[in-house]
C-alpha cells in the first residue's frame, strides 16, 4: 500500500473563510484507490510556503505521492505550478497532459490548467485544480496508472507487461 499526502493551496480556506472541499474529496478519492492518506494540510497562496509544504513532506520518506489541489489558473496569487516546478527535480509531463486531455473532454476551459506533475526525490508530486468538481475528473484519469510509476519510483518490482 502506497502512502499518500493531500496538501490544499487556497487563502480563503487557509483563513477560515471557506470550508476546505477539494482535499478531503481527493483524500477520499485516493482512499477508494487503495492509498492510505496519511497527511494532509492546508497553506496560503505564497510560493514560498507551498514550497516549504511540498519539501517538508516529499522529504519525510513518507509518502509516495503528493498531491496538491488549488492554484493551478491564471489568478495572480495562483503560483502551485510555480512552487512545484521548483522543489521537483524531474517533471513529468505526461500526467497533466493526461488531465488537460481528460477534461477538454468536458470543458474547453481544461485548457487552461497550468498543473504540473514532477518527482523530489521519492515522491511524486500531481497539482490538481482547487475546484472539488475539476479534482475529481483530474485525478480520476490518472489513477489507473499511478500504481505502476509509483512501484517503479520505489524499486518495488513490477509487471511490465501489465497493463492497468
Amino acid at each position: 500500500m502506497f502512502h499518500a499526502a493531500v496538501l490544499t493551496v487556497s487563502d480563503r480556506s487557509f483563513r477560515g473563510e471557506r470550508p476546505d472541499e477539494g482535499g478531503p474529496l481527493v483524500a477520499g478519492l485516493l482512499r477508494e484507490a487503495g492509498f492510505a492518506v496519511v497527511k494532509t494540510a492546508v497553506v496560503p497562496d505564497e510560493q514560498s510556503l507551498i514550497e516549504t509544504a511540498l519539501r517538508e513532506i516529499a522529504d519525510t520518506g513518507e509518502v509516495q505521492l503528493l498531491v496538491t489541489t488549488g492554484g493551478t489558473g491564471f489568478a495572480p496569487r495562483d503560483v502551485t505550478p510555480e512552487a512545484t516546478l521548483a522543489v521537483c527535480q524531474r517533471m513529468v509531463p505526461g500526467i497533466p497532459e493526461t488531465m488537460r486531455y481528460a477534461s477538454l473532454q468536458i470543458t474547453p476551459r481544461a485548457m487552461l490548467s497550468r498543473a504540473q506533475a514532477g518527482i523530489r526525490g521519492s515522491t511524486l508530486i500531481i497539482n490538481l485544480p482547487g475546484s472539488p468538481k475539476a479534482a475529481k475528473e483530474n485525478i480520476e484519469a490518472v489513477l489507473p496508472a499511478l500504481g505502476h510509476g509509483l512501484e517503479m519510483l520505489s524499486g518495488r518490482p513490477t509487471d511490465c507487461a501489465k497493463t492497468e
